[in-house]
């Protein structure tokens, strides 16, 4: 069995969890304990960015199935040769803070040069759906990737509320629009989504319930002070995907 296989078990139970270290984030050892923290909660995949040193560095500390996350596909492809098991194209929720936007045309763009660079190799290819575009534009995108057998589809939100909200509504505003994109792209295509951004362990539930099959959790872990706290999470997120798929067992 490869390493990614251990994702797409997960993926077809509706209980995948992607520890997300960043596509910004350059600090080796911050993610050295993310990555740590992912493969002793049981997390399904771990994702990093795409610089060549940091990508060789965690292939040789774990066996875990690894996403490589860029906008530019040459680096997407160097991933995979230096022993990704993923790439997706995304996170673009970052990105926005530096001023770049990204079109339902720009991503299609982008992910034709990358299949075409790929060439013959075969790779679980994940796209996410820029969430700033309009639900129909997603929708039309997300079905013009099925067509191109795109393997995974991610959801993202882009807040940019000036409100300021504490505890727990403050975690639901966080995570609304993703969650309502999930709940759209899930009724219109058949391709696997997993909802990100925002998603911790108090909104993890309404992902599932709003019919992903796998959540990407980022902030939430790699933000903590300690491995130990980044631990606690990811077992919690882990827990609740478990529950998710043994719900569904229980339906069948």
């Amino acid at each position: 069995m490869s390493r990614i296989d251990l994702f797409k078990q997960h993926l077809d139970q509706k209980r995948a969890v992607k520890v997300i270290a960043g596509i910004d984030n350059f600090d080796i050892e911050n993610i050295k304990k993310v990555v740590s923290a992912a493969e002793k909660s049981g997390a399904s995949a771990v994702d990093i960015c795409a610089k060549e040193e940091i990508i060789s560095e965690i292939r040789s500390m774990t066996d875990m199935p690894i996403f490589v996350s860029s906008v530019v596909p040459s680096e997407l492809v160097r991933a995979v040769e230096l022993g990704a098991d993923a790439i997706e194209l995304g996170n673009f929720d970052v990105l926005y803070k530096t001023g770049k936007t990204f079109s339902a045309q720009d991503v299609l763009n982008l992910v034709s040069e990358t299949k075409t660079l790929l060439g013959e190799r075969e790779v679980f290819f994940c796209v996410t759906i820029p969430g700033e575009i309009s639900t129909a534009d997603q929708i039309e995108l997300a079905q013009k990737l099925e067509a191109m057998n795109i393997d995974l589809i991610q959801t993202e939100g882009h807040y940019n509320s000036d409100i300021k909200l504490e505890g727990a509504r403050a975690l639901m505003d966080r995570a609304e629009l993703t969650l309502s994109n999930t709940v759209e792209l899930v009724r219109n295509v058949d391709v696997p989504v997993m909802t990100a951004t925002g998603i911790n362990p108090t909104t993890a539930p309404f992902a599932f319930a709003a019919g992903a099959s796998a959540i990407g959790c980022g902030t939430c872990i790699n933000k903590l002070n300690s491995e130990i706290a980044m631990i606690a999470t990811s077992t919690a997120l882990v827990e609740i995907a478990k529950r998710n798929s043994s719900k569904l067992v229980e339906l069948v």
